[in-house]
């Protein structure tokens, strides 16, 4: 189904769970198959209160998220959801051509957004690169710690802090501040950026980048002095300030 047949699982050898919602139940079949072909354990779900329910009992490993839902939206499944399995990352399905949707779920915490109608194969790949970025995050390193300046990000308790401040990511800007952490000085290109982030095989959006740059900058840089620079032309990068 995929272009990687590569099978993921989680540490423990049990395979990935994931959580599908949406009320057009040809998507979430679809959906369901796909992902059970990549050997995903999946559970489906029609509506909001469903799918609450349905992360309380199945404890996804990755959710897919449909925004218009028959009793309340997405972005309101997935505040009730993370109140209580705060680290679950989301993969939202917006309209078509509605971008304050897409912008909404990922200014509310959402990692990724797929366009209906969408490649079954896109989308797929999506939901293993999230996956991916999950289970890197949460894998143990011998030296777990990244520092530039006094920002500080722990591969293994998937924490951030800059200073005194914690600061609370979600998968992708985790991933994303890694990357950037891990080449320090280093001008990273949009393409690069995508590739290793998003592993995207297909020329996915450079837009999203830019969005996800400006929610580290907002959660980071507003606490001391700037550490994230864009060269314009060519990419970004992280800088110590001393």
């Amino acid at each position: 189904m995929s272009k990687d047949n590569s099978e993921l699982v989680k540490p423990d050898g049990k395979p990935i769970r994931a959580l599908v919602v949406d009320d057009e139940s040809s998507i979430s079949d679809l959906v369901s198959i796909a992902l059970k072909y990549e050997k995903f354990e999946v559970r489906t779900a029609s509506s909001g209160r469903d799918a609450v329910a349905a992360a309380k009992d199945f404890d996804p490993d990755v959710i897919v998220l449909d925004i218009m839902l028959p009793d309340f939206d997405g972005i309101e499944v997935m505040k009730r959801i993370r109140s209580e399995q705060k680290d679950i990352p989301v993969l939202f399905l917006t309209a078509k051509d509605d971008v304050k949707d897409r912008i909404a779920g990922l200014t509310a915490g959402g990692d990724d957004y797929v366009t209906k109608p969408f490649s079954i194969e896109e989308l797929v790949a999506r939901i293993r690169g999230i996956v991916r970025r999950t289970l890197v995050a949460t894998t143990s390193h011998e030296d777990p710690e990244i520092r530039v300046d006094d920002l500080v990000l722990n591969e293994e308790t998937y924490e951030v802090f800059r200073g005194d401040n914690r600061v609370e990511l979600t998968a992708t800007e985790f991933e994303l501040l890694r990357y950037l952490m891990r080449n320090p000085k280093r001008v990273l290109s949009k393409a690069q950026i995508l590739d290793r982030v998003w592993s995207y095989d297909f020329g996915g959006r450079s837009s999203i980048v830019e969005i996800y740059i400006s929610y580290l900058r907002k959660k980071i840089d507003t606490l001391g002095p700037a550490l994230i620079h864009t060269v314009r032309g060519v990419g970004y990068v992280i800088r110590p300030t001393r």
